[in-house]
């Protein structure tokens, strides 16, 4: 019995001792990793390379909950200098002679093959709708474009302010929608936000909420004739203007068919999303993955060139990071930057079911 006793206890000292050379092994392992970033970190921060110190620096601040990694070996002077905002820039009212919006009826004959509009796009399945993959250096993601304007509605739900958001899918359902993105920001203290509160100035059915907020760097709206307008406005000039729909995030990437400064555009790289208008009227919304091996994100100026390459009269930059996501055939088809999954937002421009579709 004795004999048996020692021999268990041996066996237990033994897993013992296996157990805490693992536990050892895998805190070196986990504190060289840590030393290996904070070596990477230094070596951008403090290298010499400036622009790779101030893309990484602009890209982490861009960030609600990885910003404190820039003050790791930089102070907030050193910060605040790289991260400094040109002034606004002034745009001019949008021109809307600009956009002459193209008659969106479909062929009356369904056999008949799908032509290429001017763009060379064509909308293959007839839903008035066509997805086109777009890559860059570093980045890849999705535009939507949107053939009849009068589709695109700013999704809110104004009663739901203070309490909870919805996601893009849920935005999309609730209005009865076929696709989405996210729109603007909201109040997020330390990344832990319920996404029902928008840090900006929202216009959904004509109505002004959150005037006090303004419009932080830029105003995308769509007015009651379904043309988009980009620029700085106030309460009173959405009235004028007759928008129906809209929110502010920023910056404006392009107005009246002219790419914004590239003190404006200066930005990090991260996940992004941004809405435009061709000069047919179409929508173009756009969604670019990021904080992933395969697309580590986009700049403003990427964004712009994108916006421009698909005929972008006007553009502006939308929430970006852990919100972007983009929703069409029922489903999400970018990949989610988030950890924890979908966040909720207070605000989506959701694509309404053409006329004639009767299952949407």
């Amino acid at each position: 019995m004795e004999h048996k006793e020692k021999a268990r206890r041996g066996r237990m000292k033994k897993l013992g001792t296996v157990l805490m050379k693992i536990l050892c092994v895998l805190l070196e392992t986990v504190l060289l990793l840590l030393l290996a970033v904070l070596a990477v970190v230094y070596i951008l921060e403090k290298g010499p390379s400036p622009t790779a110190r101030d893309l990484f620096v602009r890209s982490v601040r861009e960030t609600s909950a990885m910003g404190w990694v820039a003050n790791l070996f930089l102070s907030e002077s050193e910060i605040a200098e790289i991260t400094a905002t040109a002034p606004a820039q002034e745009y001019a009212d949008t021109d809307v002679s600009l956009i002459q919006i193209a008659d969106p009826t479909r062929p009356d004959d369904p056999d008949e093959p799908a032509q290429p509009d001017t763009w060379g796009l064509v909308d293959e399945d007839g839903d008035g709708i066509i997805i086109e993959t777009v890559s860059g250096v570093g980045y890849s993601g999705y535009m939507m474009i949107v053939l009849d304007p009068s589709r695109v509605i700013l999704a809110s739900v104004p009663t739901s302010y203070g309490g909870r958001g919805y996601t893009v899918e849920q935005m999309v359902e609730k209005f009865g929608g076929v696709a989405g993105i996210n729109a603007g920001g909201f109040d997020d203290p330390n990344g832990t936000g319920n996404g029902s509160i928008p840090d900006t100035m929202v216009v959904f059915e004509g109505k002004v909420y959150y005037a006090e907020y303004g419009c932080a760097r830029g105003f995308a709206g769509l007015d009651a004739d379904s043309i988009l307008h980009v620029g700085m406005f106030t309460a009173s000039q959405i009235a004028e203007k007759n928008i129906q729909y809209g929110v502010a995030f920023g910056p404006v990437l392009v107005s009246n068919g002219e790419k914004s400064s590239s003190a404006t555009l200066s930005s990090g790289v991260n996940p992004r999303t941004g809405i435009g208008q061709r000069s047919d009227g179409a929508m173009l919304l756009l969604v670019i993955d990021g904080r992933q091996v395969s697309s580590m994100g986009a700049t403003y100026e990427d964004m712009a060139d994108i916006f421009l390459s698909y005929g972008a009269v006007n553009a502006l930059n939308l929430d970006g990071g852990s919100s972007s996501m983009m929703y069409y055939g029922g489903e999400y088809i970018n990949n989610c930057a988030s950890v924890v999954g979908v966040r909720p937002v207070p605000t989506a421009f959701v694509v309404l079911p053409q006329e004639g579709d009767s299952d949407g």
